[in-house]
């Protein structure tokens, strides 16, 4: 193999013509058609007489790589005659389609029997590397994209997943009459695809299309190997123990100083002191400005080398152009965290300067949050070092944003909805510090209970990946990830390098490593704001009860949305429900109780839904009326979810209240006693319900689905 690709190299080329993508197949137990090349016509023949059967002819040339838009390729040949005809044919074609190209012959190949086409390949994603694909081939595949995408290499029981993640997971398995295709043969091709891209990260992308699945087996018809231009800049790689060293100092600092620290309003410098000041941040702050002696009643220092005492972190507040002189002054000194406010850096084409701020970061082991950011909230150190607004509700949901203007909009978020927070982080340019080391640190720390990230890119997507599969067992994780039509391997040589455009790589990779994909901002702070309200369900059971058949309905739809189930009912339950239900009602599920019930139908069907250990979760339909106002309902609600709790009998519960204004109130009430509520909408409690099932699954708190469905 490594003999093969350096010729093909040292010929200035990244295409590999068919035979030699034999060679690649061969090695690596690809299975292919019988095929052999043929100089001339009468070679071509005495080939095509050896497979005593109709063939598929093709052009070999290292110029050619599209051989079907160059008319060359030929299917179901018979016979000496038709053979000549086909070689001279392809050959005539070849040369009108590019008359320098060199032609190395005609390969003859097995013609195939008829099945199922499907596409196999790999392409290398610019986040997440090698990454192996598995869709529905022929005509449709570019049409339809449905195709799966999986971190190379798969093991066996990864390769087989692939293949009930597409939509079209049924045709494999026999419709119609049609027996099922030979699932082991067809893994077994992505799994090797996926070890060939592993063992050779030179080989750029690789295209089994179409592969024929048959009951017999899974056949390659072509193989397309294309080699890698260029090889990426090597990433300096922190243990988890030295990234939990950095990331503990900087969140839970005992002494910060603020360079450019500045006792005049207005100045990005004299916001931040003000924050850490105004905050009650118990730890030593230092600010650093050449022209003050003393700032809001703390004494100013020159340079931070003239700090005394060690410093956890050095919040910079100075113009761009100075912040290099001042970084190597902070490595030096040895400390641990620079929080870079600046803007002026890569975000508006500064790239060497941005360059320059990591070469001194890591000549000295200083890690960089930053730049471009409005700074950082620790709310259980008291810590508000940022030029926004402070915010110091504490809580369990760590937030990050790559964008300030996001930031505030969580910020605001947090405000309006009273959730509490561990921490707010601006990411900015990500010159250093990013999501995974964030990660790392927010899965051992213990205020934190959800994790909510909005992200443009991920500088090291398997960073990530490995970071995020370590934490959702313990939390969940929540990623909002925006630029869903600019992501994906650029590449697009091959058909799997013009299917991993877009966003499809990110969204299974992101689904497999267990985060939970917020589709925009407001989901992914509601998902983040509900998953720490609400227990973990025990199983897939959801009843809903509702004083409304309307809710019903839409709340129905909404499960079916999220990709739950709907309970079906139990003869003895449904009985039960019925006795509290009039007769105008609707028994099974939904049980509609209908409008005009008093306050006492709605906790007697509640309790019973609690009671019965085949009801994993409930879903309520709430209806304002003047028999039960909105406040009754939640205090009852709430009333009944805290007494079973306290018997150890918990569920998730969620709510939809319809009615007049009074319903938000009541919403805010029974949020912050342990139900998700929302007013005017069906679909929000259920999502967020959705969300807490989906880490769940991921956390193994559940059975997995029988089949990885693309539910999103």
């Amino acid at each position: 193999m490594r003999a093969l690709l350096a010729s093909v190299r040292a010929e200035g080329r990244t295409a590999l013509t068919a035979p030699e993508g034999k060679v690649v197949a061969d090695a690596y137990g690809i299975v292919v058609p019988g095929e052999e090349v043929a100089a001339d016509v009468e070679e071509a023949v005495a080939c095509a007489a050896r497979f005593g059967a109709p063939v598929v002819m093709k052009i070999v040339s290292p110029d050619i790589s599209h051989k079907t838009d160059a008319g060359g390729v030929v299917v179901g040949v018979a016979g000496a005659a038709d053979v000549r005809a086909a070689f001279h044919r392809i050959v005539e074609n070849a040369r009108a389609y590019d008359p320098e190209a060199r032609i190395e012959g005609v390969q003859v190949q097995e013609l195939l029997p008829a099945g199922q086409e499907v596409i196999v390949g790999a392409v290398t994603d610019p986040t997440f590397g090698k990454v192996v694909a598995f869709g529905l081939g022929g005509v449709l595949v570019e049409v339809l994209k449905d195709v799966t995408f999986r971190l190379a290499p798969v093991t066996a029981d990864e390769a087989a997943s692939m293949l009930d993640s597409i939509r079209a997971a049924e045709v494999l398995r026999g419709v119609r009459g049609a027996r099922p295709v030979d699932r082991w043969a067809l893994a077994e091709q992505i799994r090797r695809v996926s070890t060939l891209v592993t063992d050779f990260p030179g080989i750029a992308e690789v295209d089994l299309n179409p592969v024929i699945a048959t009951p017999e087996g899974a056949v390659a018809a072509d193989i397309r190997v294309i080699l890698a231009t260029g090889t990426p800049a090597p990433r300096r790689v922190y243990g988890k123990d030295e990234i939990l060293s950095s990331m503990n100092r900087l969140m839970k600092p005992a002494s910060v100083a603020v360079i450019g620290a500045s006792g005049e309003q207005g100045k990005i410098g004299n916001s931040v002191m003000r924050n850490l000041v105004d905050g009650g941040f118990a730890g030593e702050i230092h600010p650093v400005n050449p022209k003050s002696d003393e700032i809001l009643g703390r004494k100013a220092y020159r340079s931070i080398t003239d700090v005394p005492g060690d410093v956890d972190v050095a919040v910079f507040a100075i113009p761009a152009r100075f912040v290099a002189s001042a970084l190597e002054e902070v490595g030096r000194r040895g400390i641990p965290n620079a929080v870079l406010i600046p803007s002026g850096f890569a975000e508006t084409g500064e790239h060497e300067l941005q360059a320059e701020l990591v070469a001194i970061g890591e000549r000295y082991g200083t890690r960089l949050l930053g730049p471009n950011i409005y700074g950082y909230y620790s709310t259980w150190q008291e810590l508000c070092a940022t030029f926004c607004t402070p915010y110091d509700v504490k809580g369990g949901v760590a937030l990050t944003s790559q964008s300030g203007g996001i930031g505030m909009a969580i910020l605001g978020f947090a405000r309006t909805t009273g959730t509490g927070v561990s921490a707010i982080v601006g990411l900015g340019n990500k010159s250093d510090v990013d999501e995974d080391d964030l990660l790392t640190y927010f899965a051992e720390d213990p205020h934190t209970e959800c994790v909510a990230m909005h992200l443009e890119d991920l500088k090291d997507g398997r960073a990530f990946v490995a970071a995020a599969r370590a934490t959702v067992p313990k939390k969940p994780v929540v990623v909002l990830k925006a630029g869903r039509t600019a992501a994906g391997a650029r590449a697009a040589g091959s058909h799997t390098g013009a299917l991993a455009g877009d966003d499809a790589v990110y969204d299974d990779i992101l689904r497999q490593a267990g985060v939970i994909r917020a589709p925009g901002l407001n989901e992914m702070l509601e998902y983040a704001r509900s998953l720490p309200v609400l227990p973990a369900p025990r199983g897939d059971n959801i009843v809903i009860i509702t004083g409304a058949g309307g809710s019903g309905v839409l709340l129905s739809d909404a499960v079916t949305d999220n990709g739950l189930s709907l309970m079906e009912m139990p003869e003895d339950l449904d009985a039960s429900f019925k006795a509290f239900i009039p007769p105008f009602g609707a028994s099974g599920n939904p049980v509609d109780i209908t409008g005009g019930e008093p306050p006492s139908t709605y906790e007697a069907t509640i309790r019973l839904g609690l009671e019965d250990p085949r009801v994993h979760a409930l879903v309520l339909g709430y209806w304002h009326t003047i028999v039960t106002p909105p406040m009754v309902f939640a205090e009852l609600t709430a009333r009944v979810v805290a007494e079973f709790r306290a018997r150890g009998v918990e569920k998730p519960v969620v709510a939809s209240l319809a009615g007049d204004v009074e319903v938000e109130e009541a919403c805010q009430y029974l949020f912050e006693r342990g139900v998700v509520a929302y007013p005017y909408t069906t679909e929000k409690p259920v999502a967020a319900l959705g969300a807490k099932y989906r880490w769940a699954r991921a956390a193994g708190l559940l059975e997995v689905a029988a089949e990885d469905t693309h539910q999103h």
